[in-house]
């Protein structure tokens, strides 16, 4: 378990997540303009009047918006509510156009309710964590506060584009159920997870570094053994696992060293100061009453069937825990390997097209993918099995692999030989692996006829060496391997080599 050690004693930490993931769709939630919002498109393009809140002007919800939702409840073990409604929450940016925000009310049951997600905690076991709901939003406007000297501006690009606010529950009736995050790498694992699922079901594209997946870290402490929770600070706005680990790390300590010197912590949202790794008050936290929510007169209520959700779960991909459990039983590979393999849901399926069932060749493409591909990134697209030149760097697709870990295996190339093919690839050389290997001379020779010739040459070459190797010094033995492999210019089989060099030297 992670602690914390204070001047009194040892401190636990609570840490519960609020977090938000960009939703993909071609349109936003509740207008027809264009959800795809990024930094490169000039701004207050892509912008309707309802997204501006023009006078008269309602909202109409985006079925497909709805689906995504249900696709992810599904995905973290939740139940869909038949029935659930849209609120207003009052507050007044200028980055909300109609003084509130289309959302769907606490308290009151959302699109996604009590699911759960396993991640590995700190303890090395597996450990549940659970999600009290997932809910429908719009998303604000972007202010923009650099682009004049005594000027604010406003983009409306992003207003509208519906959000997936996924919270986490910590059960405070009851203490001693610890199904919540209870440190900082506890923190990251979930997110990861979130982020894995997002992916895999194609809901959003979760990520941290485009601004497509945020948190707000509620951070708490209490001594270690606890029956109670201690207030709790908000952290608003975190966008990188690296700071949402430091900035826990950093509250909880400045938590503890208050209430170590008799004073009490007042509920509040905090800022997260990157250049320092510290947290400050940024405002009092408000709660339920100050949003003043209340239904939404011009939505209707939400209402879903068991039959919408049944035909969305069976459009339901592999998800990445199950994809990893797959490769871990089924082809033996490392946790680590499979890990790797399943980071994202593009990696796994090129993985699995270059495998193509065949159990055998699993381990081989994992080992060249992990030590080999994943370094040049820039020479691999896991979406396109197509192979050709594209903007003059060759693309290794799944097959090229597959037929070079088939060769290796095959003996009809050694290991060198398959790296000297690969780097040919990298450096844009065209044809298949068995192609660049016949264009090059580079096929292994395992005729035994013609190592035994070489081997007596290296033999008859080294009557010294061969004297010391009978008289005891065995090892030298990789000297007479040595000489064999450049003699046949890196071609002979090496295992046929060493079989063929034990025979005639004993």
């Amino acid at each position: 378990m992670f602690t914390i050690k204070g001047k009194t004693g040892d401190w636990e930490v609570v840490v519960g997540l609020e977090t938000h993931i960009e939703v993909l769709s071609k349109s936003k939630i509740f207008s027809g303009a264009s959800a795809d919002y990024n930094p490169t498109v000039s701004p207050n393009t892509q912008v309707s009047f309802v997204d501006v809140a023009m006078p008269g002007m309602l909202p109409v919800l985006n079925e497909y918006c709805v689906e995504q939702a249900i696709k992810f409840g599904l995905g973290i073990n939740a139940e869909i509510a038949k029935k659930s409604r849209f609120a207003r929450k009052q507050y007044f940016y200028p980055d909300l156009p109609q003084g509130y925000q289309i959302t769907q009310a606490s308290g009151e049951p959302a699109v996604v309710n009590n699911g759960w997600i396993e991640i590995m905690g700190d303890d090395g076991n597996p450990k549940k964590i659970l999600i009290e709901r997932a809910h429908l939003e719009q998303d604000a406007a972007k202010n923009k506060h650099d682009m004049h000297p005594t000027k604010s501006f406003v983009d409306y690009n992003r207003s509208g584009v519906m959000l997936l606010e996924i919270v986490t529950f910590i059960d405070i009736n009851n203490p001693e159920n610890r199904s919540y995050i209870t440190s900082p790498e506890e923190a990251e694992r979930y997110l990861r997870q979130i982020r894995e699922i997002a992916r895999a079901l194609g809901v959003s594209k979760a990520n941290m570094e485009e601004g497509s997946m945020r948190a707000d870290v509620n951070v708490s402490v209490r001594p270690v053994g606890a029956k109670y929770f201690n207030e709790r600070c908000e952290i608003k706005n975190m966008v990188s696992f690296k700071f949402i680990k430091t900035a826990i790390e950093y509250e909880a300590k400045r938590q503890i060293e208050i209430l170590e010197n008799g004073g009490t912590i007042d509920r509040c949202t905090m800022r997260f100061n990157q250049g320092d790794g510290t947290t400050s008050v940024l405002r009092s936290k408000e709660d339920a009453l100050d949003y003043r929510y209340f239904p939404d007169p011009d939505l209707l209520p939400l209402i879903i069937t068991d039959e919408q959700i049944e035909r969305i779960r069976k459009t339901m991909p592999e998800l990445p825990t199950a994809t990893r459990a797959r490769y871990i039983e089924k082809f033996g590979l490392s946790e680590y390997d499979a890990t790797r393999l399943t980071e994202t849901t593009d990696i796994s399926h090129w993985f699995d097209a270059a495998v193509n069932g065949k159990t055998e060749r699993a381990k081989g493409v994992a080992n060249w993918m992990i030590s080999e591909l994943f370094a040049h990134p820039e020479n691999y697209d896991i979406t396109n099995e197509k192979s050709g030149i594209v903007d003059e760097m060759r693309i290794i697709t799944p097959s090229d692999l597959a037929e070079l870990v088939d060769m290796v295996a095959a003996r009809e190339i050694n290991g060198k030989q398959a790296k000297d093919i690969f780097i040919k690839m990298l450096d844009g050389e065209s044809g298949t692996p068995r192609e660049i290997a016949d264009k090059f001379g580079m096929k292994q020779i395992t005729d035994t006829g013609a190592i035994e010739k070489i081997i007596d040459e290296v033999i008859a070459a080294n009557p010294s060496q061969v004297e010391q190797y009978k008289s005891g010094k065995t090892g030298l033995l990789g000297f007479f391997v040595g000489n064999v492999m450049k003699k046949s210019g890196g071609s002979a089989n090496p295992a046929v080599v060493n079989e063929i060099l034990k025979n005639k030297l004993n």
